[in-house]
């Protein structure tokens, strides 16, 4: 049991660009201000945090009053949008000093916009950014290999993995060829 008024951090859930990219459902867990945001990955499980690791491919600043940073981060299986702003000024920070390109690795929120013509685009808000080596990205594919192909074994059995049935139609068979293309790309 953790003491009255303890904060305790959401762990960071290891997800590839590709089932990123197709999250729609997003949540709030209670009724105030400072309740944590979810979204349910197609995968079968909710996450308020994401570790990602690739190749920041581009930067860009932007505003003038307000700046902020946006980048790509590239995956074995596709882009992930990153944006980092005023209100998170370490994680703008870092990223201001990383010049593309370079294999990082970045914790952050799962952010979804819903566009006037019902588009939903996917970004990532950085809490924390930074430059890495190849070898810490291959570890990180091997780690969300298995952490997406344990999700998938347990699809279906979960109250999370119910609802991305339900919101996605997710095809377990499909995500596990994503995750056996990705093993691909790994050098040992």
């Amino acid at each position: 049991m953790k003491p009255q008024g303890t904060f305790e951090r959401e762990p960071a859930r290891r997800v590839f660009a590709s089932e990123l990219r197709e999250t729609r459902y997003q949540f709030k867990d209670g009724d105030d201000e400072k309740s944590p945001t979810y979204v349910i990955l197609p995968s079968g499980i909710r996450s308020n945090r994401i570790f990602i690791v690739g190749t920041l491919t581009e930067k860009e600043r932007r505003g003038d009053q307000n700046i902020f940073y946006r980048g790509r981060v590239a995956d074995p299986t596709g882009t992930f949008f990153i944006m980092a702003g005023s209100y998170q000024p370490e994680a703008m920070q870092q990223l201001a000093r990383i010049e593309p390109p370079a294999f990082v690795a970045v914790v952050g929120k799962p952010n979804l916009y819903t566009t006037q013509d019902g588009n939903c685009l996917v970004s990532v808000r950085v809490e924390s950014i930074a430059v890495v080596d190849r070898e810490t990205r291959d570890l990180w594919v091997l780690d969300t290999a298995r952490e997406t192909l344990d999700r998938l074994e347990a699809f279906g059995t979960t109250d999370d993995s119910k609802k991305a049935q339900e919101e996605y139609g997710t095809q377990p068979d499909l995500y596990k060829k994503i995750v056996y293309d990705a093993l691909s790309q790994v050098q040992l």
